[in-house]
């Protein structure tokens, strides 16, 4: 009778304990570097399921940052960190690319996302 007691009093915190680490859980930040005319990294690869933060900044010019199949877009300013959550479900490749025409070679501005199953 007292097992069981102690039990019933100790499932709450066991699963308060649980949840706490279950929150503290933290997103991997991926830090993307955009300069004239290109992303660094410009592949990413990820797991289907898995939270990550984008960090994204211009070191020389406005750019911008576009992710259309997730209907992701940002505005990068020159040195501002610009921070991005991204969970796919679904795996694939999908291209990203700078939306703010940054002069000749703008076109080539481009990237890949790999979500692998």
């Amino acid at each position: 009778m007292l097992t069981k007691r102690r039990m019933l009093m100790c499932t709450p915190l066991a699963l308060a304990v649980f949840g706490a680490v279950q929150a503290g859980a933290k997103e991997r930040v991926i830090k993307i570097e955009a300069r004239k005319f290109r992303y660094a990294p410009n592949v990413i690869e990820l797991k289907k399921g898995e939270a990550v933060v984008l960090e994204l900044t211009a070191l020389d010019f406005p750019h911008g940052f576009s992710l259309p199949d997730f209907k992701i877009r940002a505005d990068l300013v020159i040195g501002k960190p610009v921070r991005v959550k991204l969970k796919p479900e679904e795996a694939g490749q999908f291209g990203f690319l700078c939306d703010n025409f940054c002069g000749s070679g703008h076109e080539e501005m481009a990237g890949t996302l790999i979500v692998k199953a």
